[in-house]
């Protein structure tokens, strides 16, 4: 039981849905046509845990889009997204939110699973739930499922968190689960039909390129969520939105 109490402080650090700080409220859609809508759902890995907000993947995405005048004017991406959020809990945040549900989206992200995977949820319940999360954002995307970018799960394993964390037997159980869960994440995103991003072995960078993890030793730091952009995500962002 000491032994318990000891991770507890540092486990709840990480996965408790208390948020660091609240997002930026997004009003009423005002779109021109020179403007990227971009709809971010997901946990702590789009948030941005332990980083500045506008140095998350949403934010960085949105001035990407700008720097390869993909978009001339900025647009503030709305995200949906908390540290510890399992499927269920971004389904139902997600479901609360009844203006959301009336909008359409040039670009919906989802990166969902970690907490599921780390609090030995059910394998089953988790693809139940993200295909319910899939057919919603692809709602939100116009019914154009190619333009939902479904991002693969980080390896938290290539962390000191979690070299040092005592369950899964050890880093390369940690690794062996996350396969597993990506391997379903995967199948199901492209059942649904929609486009899939890995940047799990980028994640995997983490020990060897330090600066690649936040002050808190666990989530990726700005750098890391750079390089997601760079060689993963605006590849394929670039071919959806060109005319």
């Amino acid at each position: 039981m000491l032994r318990y109490l000891l991770f507890l402080p540092v486990i709840n650090l990480f996965f408790s849905c208390r948020p660091e700080e609240q997002p930026p409220q997004i009003g009423p859609p005002l779109f021109a046509r020179d403007t990227v809508a971009i709809l971010a759902l997901g946990d702590s890995y789009t948030k941005g845990q332990g980083i500045d907000w506008n140095t998350n993947f949403p934010n960085q995405l949105k001035d990407s889009l700008m720097a390869t005048n993909l978009t001339s004017e900025p647009t503030e991406p709305l995200v949906i997204a908390q540290t510890g959020w399992r499927t269920d809990q971004l389904l139902a945040a997600y479901q609360n939110q009844a203006d959301v549900q009336t909008r359409t989206f040039d670009l919906v992200t989802l990166c969902i699973g970690v907490n599921n995977q780390f609090q030995k949820r059910d394998p089953e319940e988790y693809r139940i739930e993200l295909e319910e999360l899939l057919q919603e954002a692809i709602e939100r995307a116009g019914n154009r499922p190619e333009r939902v970018l479904v991002i693969s799960i980080p390896d938290w394993g290539f962390t000191p968190f979690g070299q040092n964390y005592p369950g899964f037997g050890g880093p390369s159980g940690i690794t062996a689960e996350i396969d597993q869960w990506n391997e379903m994440k995967r199948n199901t995103a492209l059942q649904a039909g929609t486009s899939y991003v890995f940047v799990t072995d980028l994640s995997r960078k983490g020990l060897e390129q330090p600066d690649w993890v936040a002050a808190d030793g666990l989530h990726p730091s700005a750098l890391q969520y750079s390089a997601w952009l760079s060689q993963r995500i605006l590849p394929v962002v670039r071919q959806l939105l060109r005319p």
